[in-house]
């Protein structure tokens, strides 16, 4: 099965542009930073970094926020959340005394979603477009769009990219799959890779002693985050993906850092010439690495 029930009709071959890109935090914290109590304001400079990347994403000329969500577990094939409408209220399984009753509209791209699964199936990669109003978003994307996205005025389109089984090698198809997509469409696309860097979670026992909220839980991992940001900044891609498949295990990549897979694919792989910027502050939260950086398109 190439798609989910019902599908709608693909766009036709269109002028679509990817025109936008960057690798995102998603963590809860920032909704309670707007929150009264002990983390009031412990987030801002991350939200202005949604903020910001929301304008430019806007300035770019983007029409739709296609998000790779590494907080959607899959354990077969991939799937893209490509429902016209989203609304509700969410609350996190996984966190629920920091993410709930929060609610979200907002307005879908299914024609793009149904290419990109077209374009993978075409790789040899299952993919699955999906179009179940009871499939909901995950935060990974809800937090992004709520600060990036406020106003709903920009489509929104979810990939899961919390693959539990699947390779490097296929994923780095689907992501060519949704670069050749967006071509191929007639939407403006901002790519997003909503993961954090380094992803080890400090062990509950210790959790509260080592002030997990604010602290990362390994030195080499924050130093190896520091490299690849560096890295970024300079533009070494080459170097980058060399490192990447040990990166994502040895730092305990959020996902397995499939979602960083799919951008870079999209961005053109080892092709790739252009730099990341740093918007705001590199920050440790739960034991994990975080930033927001904006990639030259």
């Amino acid at each position: 099965t190439r798609r989910g029930p019902c599908p709608l009709p693909d766009a036709e071959d269109g002028m679509g542009k990817l025109v936008f890109a960057a690798k995102v935090t998603h963590v809860p914290t920032m909704v309670m930073s707007e929150q009264d109590g002990p983390f009031k304001g412990c987030r801002q400079q991350a939200i202005d970094g949604h903020k910001e990347i929301g304008r430019r994403a806007r300035a770019a000329g983007a029409d739709t926020f296609l998000v790779l969500d590494s907080h959607w577990l899959v354990n077969s094939d991939y799937h893209i959340n490509a429902n016209d409408h989203y609304k509700g209220e969410f609350a996190s399984s996984e966190f629920p005394q920091f993410i709930r009753d929060l609610p979200f509209e907002y307005w879908g791209n299914p024609a793009l979603g149904n290419l990109i699964a077209d374009k993978a199936n075409a790789k040899g990669v299952r993919t699955h477009s999906h179009q179940v109003k009871s499939l909901d978003l995950e935060y990974g994307t809800l937090v992004p769009m709520r600060y990036m996205n406020p106003n709903s005025d920009l489509k929104v389109v979810s990939v899961s990219a919390l693959c539990t089984v699947q390779s490097h090698e296929s994923t780095r198809k689907v992501g060519e799959a949704i670069r050749e997509a967006i071509e191929a469409s007639d939407s403006n696309v901002a790519l997003l890779a909503s993961g954090s860097l380094s992803h080890k979670i400090w062990p509950n026992d210790i959790y509260v002693e080592n002030n997990g909220t604010f602290t990362i839980a390994s030195e080499f991992n924050r130093q190896v985050d520091y490299l690849v940001l560096d890295m970024w900044k300079r533009g070494d891609t080459e170097t980058f993906l060399k490192i990447l498949p040990e990166y994502a295990v040895k730092c305990n990549g959020e996902g397995f850092m499939h979602d960083t897979v799919m951008l870079f694919a999209a961005l053109g792989w080892d092709k790739y010439q252009g730099r990341g910027e740093l918007i705001g502050e590199y920050f440790p939260s739960s034991g994990t690495g975080q930033a927001n950086v904006v990639f030259s398109v």
